[in-house]
């Protein structure tokens, strides 16, 4: 079975899933991003389906952007201009063509955190 991408948005601060945030994922190969998919968290923080699905799965560097600012603002918790956190990239490998990758992101209008989930 190919493997394929998920991600999802907590928003650590308020303790609830961050709804509309813009995610755009870009396959990335030297200097070159090449933008493949571009989606918005639903009310449980997610994608409503895979960023990138098992009939698009490659292996490779990725980078997922989070556009954290926008949501920020939104919310209530932009602060002053420019914020601290605006638009979040995490560049990752995925090197296992059968495998499930999962990046979530931990949100918060002064930090975050990610790692590979399951």
């Amino acid at each position: 079975m190919p493997g394929y991408l998920t991600t999802h948005v907590l928003d650590t601060a308020r303790g609830l899933p961050a709804e509309g945030v813009t995610i755009a994922l870009y396959r990335v190969s030297g200097n070159s991003h090449k933008k493949i998919a571009e989606t918005v968290t639903n009310a449980d923080g997610r994608t409503d389906s895979p960023i990138l699905p098992q009939d698009r799965f490659r292996t490779g560097t990725y980078e997922l952007v989070f556009f954290a600012g926008d949501y920020l603002r939104a919310t209530g918790q932009g602060g002053a201009e420019p914020l601290f956190l605006d638009q979040i990239p995490i560049r990752f490998g995925m090197s296992d063509v059968g495998a499930h990758y999962h990046v979530p992101l931990l949100l918060s209008p002064y930090g975050y955190s990610t790692y590979r989930g399951s």
